[in-house]
């Protein structure tokens, strides 16, 4: 038994010991700052890491002008004109929704209150007060009491059950005053995940939304989660659930590249295949969501999300080209999978640029001769 353990033990070092062994022109890995050895992102244009945004997957000039307004000034009505003028069936308001919860949920937590200071979010708090048929805010209010209970509270307990069921009922709310709009339901997704609503239920739900927006890439990211895995489903769902949406997506969605996102939910922990990121299955999901990337409008709100995945795939898959061209579209914004899962997103995303940019170098690239 003791020769078993052994050779266990050297089967699992050679699998971490020889992918910088095989390269014949060289390991690829990062130097110190400053080493002359080491490729300089800097030379392609690249934001320094410092001043990367890790706020949004990519840019929106408008939503973070007013964003800075309303933090700046506390007075909500700058983003309840940015919502009330931005298309209900589209991704943009979804993003818009989620990035306005997100900013008073960090506000409150960075300043919860006390005796003498006011609390966080408070603007979004009198936007409900003062305007409460407005669609917007109630949309805003039911994503923030989802953050606030994935943020504050742990899944299975009474303080997250009382959150998620306030949340639900705030969804309830906004729905009713924006028939049309999907994103009430969209949120409720997070919601029917924590609370674990029985299959027959999620599925009523998910129809709602695609009665309002068929082929709507934030919401087919958001319904992913409950089938699979780690929460509601199986990796066999999950894959079936994300090649469906794939399948019938018209020309030019992003849907096309769902599998590679239901690939990425379902990565092992320890990976012991060296190749692995070479595999058919995954080469399959990269190809599918390079093609939607190649098709898609340049202006998709929901093209860097499919992006910034392409970036840490391509990066392990070590296509270094294909990589950096992904890198080129998304540099100064790193909010959105896989960084968004690190204690430090940028410092994440930083670490594969730098591996992008060394490996491309290894193999004979250079500033003059980028890709695309």
């Amino acid at each position: 038994m003791a020769i078993l353990w052994v050779l266990a033990a050297l089967l699992l070092m050679s699998f971490v010991v020889l992918p910088y062994l095989r390269r014949k022109r060289g390991a690829v890995g990062l130097v110190p700052a400053g080493h002359p050895d080491g490729a300089d992102p800097a030379a392609y244009g690249f934001v320094r890491q410092e001043e990367l945004d890790v706020r949004m997957p990519g840019p929106d000039e408008d939503l973070l002008n007013v964003l800075d307004l309303v933090q700046r000034t506390g007075d909500y009505r700058a983003a309840q004109q940015l919502l009330a003028g931005t298309e209900a069936e589209g991704e943009l308001r979804w993003q818009r929704v989620q990035a306005f919860a997100g900013a008073a949920s960090l506000e409150l937590q960075q300043r919860p209150g006390g005796v003498h200071e006011t609390p966080g979010g408070q603007w979004l708090r009198v936007w409900r007060a003062e305007l409460p048929k407005d669609a917007g805010g109630a949309a805003v209010h039911a994503e923030f009491l989802v953050q606030q209970a994935w943020r504050t509270s742990t899944p299975g307990t009474d303080e997250f059950r009382i959150i998620m069921e306030e949340a639900r009922n705030a969804c309830g709310q906004a729905a009713l005053l924006a028939p049309g709009d999907p994103v009430p339901y969209i949120t409720e997704l997070s919601i029917a995940r924590g609370l674990a609503y029985p299959q027959p239920e999620y599925e009523k739900l998910w129809m709602n939304i695609l009665d309002r927006a068929p082929h709507h890439m934030g919401a087919h990211l958001a319904a992913l989660h409950y089938w699979c895995e780690k929460w509601h489903g199986s990796r066999e769902q999950a894959y079936a659930f994300a090649e469906a949406a794939a399948a019938r997506a018209p020309e030019g969605s992003l849907l096309a590249g769902l599998p590679l996102f239901a690939v990425f939910e379902h990565l092992p922990e320890v990976n012991l295949v060296a190749s692995f990121y070479q595999s058919e299955v995954v080469t399959k999901a990269m190809q599918g969501a390079l093609h939607a990337v190649r098709a898609a409008d340049p202006d998709d709100p929901v093209l860097a999300h499919v992006r910034h995945l392409l970036v840490f795939f391509l990066v392990r898959a070590e296509r270094w080209a294909e990589a950096l061209d992904q890198l080129l579209h998304v540099d100064g914004h790193v909010g959105a999978l896989p960084w968004t899962l690190s204690a430090d997103p940028a410092a994440d995303f930083a670490v594969y640029r730098a591996l992008a940019v060394a490996g491309f170098e290894a193999n004979g690239g250079s500033p003059a001769n980028l890709p695309g």
